[in-house]
């Protein structure tokens, strides 16, 4: 996968900067992660997404032209939007939970919107070599399931970098940001040097599989504190353990070892954090494997969801290496 390294420092400035202007505009304090980045497309997006979802598309203008786009959770923008309107908290969550979007929300989110392109705006102009000038599209809704999909909407198919940063407002409970950049306008903003063929070649005679046995692996995913706990814990199982971020290219990460187990370390249990399952799940079922999942809460609800997904197991932290381990034995001795 390409580096894009400057076009991900871009982003990720521009949006932590548009989490301390948007704090001043909601009166309240909204912070945007680092993100992680890996290819996908439409078709695999969308395949994994259950929950509706808001699309703010940005139009790139004059040397980059193009398209990119944000994907927020319908409930954020509603938190967003009512935390603006100044509604009270126990409306705000009854209101996301429903998925309750007012004619007031809307008006709301794009003035909360037109505040995150300013931002955008004021990174990428000065650290672009040419004039580049982005344009808020109309924002758009898509309830999965009942929202047809055309050939531009809720955003137009195709291969994207997807830039996935944690958003997070004290007291409510956020989902990720998703930013969908096509791989030419990714080239535009952030040119790569092409690669000789001899190069190409080698590292594809490089990366050709081998005779020899793949290594039992334990694939530890996560984008918190416990993650980091996890792979301490599991250090004394003897097996090779891949440590990576939820967003990391899951095919990249299983061709590193034969995968008998994964752990997936989640902040929430909501709907929409427990879609991973839909893409661990059957590439850890194609080796024989188990997954199990950690999180600081669990409900009767999510944990029934969690084993209708394909889980065998949850976990809350703290960690205890025996327990960790005896896991880890129990799952690899189940015939």
């Amino acid at each position: 996968m390409a580096a894009y390294e400057k076009l991900q420092s871009m982003l990720d400035a521009a949006m932590k900067q548009a989490g301390e202007e948007s704090s001043m505009l909601l009166g309240q304090s909204m912070t945007v992660a680092a993100s992680d980045v890996l290819n996908t497309d439409r078709k695999s997006y969308l395949g994994d997404e259950d929950n509706p979802i808001y699309v703010v598309g940005v139009e790139s203008r004059e040397a980059y032209p193009g398209r990119f786009y944000l994907l927020f959770s319908l409930g954020d923008t509603i938190v967003m939007s009512s935390i603006l309107l100044g509604i009270p908290g126990p409306r705000i969550q009854e209101k996301r939970r429903l998925s309750i979007q007012e004619p007031d929300d809307v008006d709301a989110f794009g003035e909360i919107a037109n505040q995150i392109i300013g931002s955008f705006n004021s990174v990428f102009q000065p650290n672009l070599p040419e004039k580049v000038h982005l344009k808020l599209l109309p924002p758009q809704k898509y309830v999965p399931g009942t929202d047809e999909l055309s050939d531009e909407a809720p955003f137009p198919d195709g291969e994207y970098m997807m830039y996935r940063a944690p958003l997070e407002i004290e007291g409510h409970e956020m989902s990720m940001l998703d930013i969908m950049v096509p791989h030419p306008l990714a080239n535009l903003f952030d040119p790569q040097p092409e690669q000789p063929a001899e190069e190409v070649a080698e590292e594809a005679a490089e990366e050709a599989p081998e005779d020899e046995a793949v290594a039992d692996s334990i694939l530890v995913l996560g984008d918190d504190e416990s993650r980091h706990e996890l792979v301490l814990g599991l250090a004394g199982t003897g097996l090779n353990l891949i440590d990576a971020p939820l967003g990391a290219d899951l095919p990249g990460l299983f061709s590193q070892g034969e995968v008998k187990i994964a752990f997936i370390t989640l902040k929430h249990t909501t709907d929409r954090d427990l879609a991973i399952c839909k893409r661990v799940v059957p590439m850890v079922d194609r080796k024989g494997g188990a997954v199990v999942l950690c999180a600081p809460e669990w409900t009767r609800s999510s944990v029934l969801k969690a084993l209708k997904a394909g889980v065998k197991g949850v976990l809350m932290p703290p960690f205890d290496p025996q327990e960790l381990n005896s896991k880890v034995g129990e799952i690899l001795h189940t015939p």
